[in-house]
């Protein structure tokens, strides 16, 4: 009820700014008076006005009350970000400062929306938060789509499709809402992740590996399917015959059984992980399964999460530049906004293979090490 409320005076206050019944520089009613006038409590109605505030549209002076700010038709943004993982997964916090330390960012406010715990909320939580920001008439949305759920791709478009009956322009963050190597009609920043896998799997058969398996979990996003034909890619390009094998493989790394079953069928010396999360889930299943790292199975990650150094075996992994990618998405966002009739972009950034302990010494050192 309370959620109600404070959309109803949101909205409320929102039309009254748009429409010049409050003027810029016009003190807005105090929040006693909008407590009495739309039945609320205190904390609704201060919410609701903390929210006008960091959209940009009021400013807040002790003593004297709260009034339109002079600036709302100056030029300055209010965007949304759609980030279902946001808190759960390090890159997409960094990306997020990334975009607020552009230094186009510094006239427009970013919106961040409440993450959810469980894979099958989030795509309710998704949906529920693009119908908030159409309401609250963003001037775009930065959109993770939903991943690992069984319903993702219609739960993907029916949000896009509500953005786009709205005139919302769309920046997708990391991925794509389409299986690769499709691809959808929105601006992209990401990394490019059919190269990032093609070097962690090159960096492994410098190793001396032979017979090197990829591993990521089911549902996966399409930027591990992209990854998967960089693996095959880089096997495919080597002139020895025993790298070649694919050994691509979909399931829990925390699967003591699983994994030890993987281990008898393709005898693998070598994983490329879809990420350092999966990453460090199968270290420890291996080290518990009596295997050595790097000895008997070198593991290799993508991301450079903070917890990669600190893995039983530090891991090697290829950084992602995730404050870059953050920067680069407010700047397609704003030439998006002011080129609407632009072709839709990859904007893809490399990534740098960071040289640690789960892989053992390559012949020839690529990258850098941590």
């Amino acid at each position: 009820m309370a959620s109600h409320k404070y959309r109803q005076i949101l909205e409320k206050l929102q039309d009254d700014i748009a429409s010049g019944r409050y003027k810029p520089g016009k003190r807005l009613p105090s929040e006693a008076e909008l407590v009495r006038r739309f039945g609320a409590s205190r904390m609704t109605v201060f919410r609701a006005m903390h929210e006008l505030q960091s959209m940009g549209l009021v400013v807040r002076r002790v003593g004297s009350g709260t009034f339109v700010s002079s600036n709302t038709n100056s030029g300055s943004h209010v965007f949304g970000l759609l980030i279902p993982e946001l808190g759960q997964t390090e890159i997409f916090e960094a990306i997020c400062k990334g975009m607020m330390e552009a230094q186009e960012a510094m006239h427009h406010s970013l919106l961040w929306g409440n993450a959810v715990s469980h894979e099958e909320e989030k795509e309710r939580a998704a949906e529920q938060l693009c119908e908030h920001y159409i309401a609250q008439r963003v001037s775009g949305v930065f959109f993770a789509p939903v991943e690992f759920s069984a319903n993702r791709y219609q739960a993907n478009h029916r949000i896009v499709a509500a953005f786009d009956r709205a005139r919302i322009p769309v920046v997708l963050l990391d991925r794509d809402l389409e299986p690769y190597p499709q691809r959808s009609k929105y601006d992209l920043v990401g990394i490019d992740n059919r190269r990032t896998g093609y070097l962690a799997t090159e960096h492994l058969i410098k190793t001396g590996a032979k017979r090197i398996a990829f591993f990521a979990r089911p549902n996966s996003a399409p930027t591990v399917d992209a990854r998967i034909a960089g693996y095959r890619e880089a096997l495919l390009s080597q002139d020895s015959g025993g790298a070649k094998r694919d050994l691509v493989t979909i399931g829990d790394a925390s699967d003591l059984k699983f994994i030890r079953s993987v281990l008898k069928k393709h005898n693998p010396d070598a994983f490329v992980c879809a990420n350092d999360h999966t990453a460090g889930n199968l270290m420890h299943t291996l080290i518990s399964l009596g295997q050595r790292i790097p000895e008997d199975i070198r593991i290799m990650g993508i991301d450079d999460v903070k917890y990669a150094r600190l893995l039983p075996v530090p891991l090697t992994t290829l950084h992602q530049p995730c404050r870059d990618i953050g920067r680069m998405a407010m700047a397609v966002m704003l030439d998006r906004i002011a080129n609407p009739d632009l072709p839709p972009r990859d904007v893809l950034l490399r990534c740098e293979v960071v040289m640690r302990k789960s892989c053992g010494t390559p012949a020839s050192k690529n990258g850098h090490n941590a």
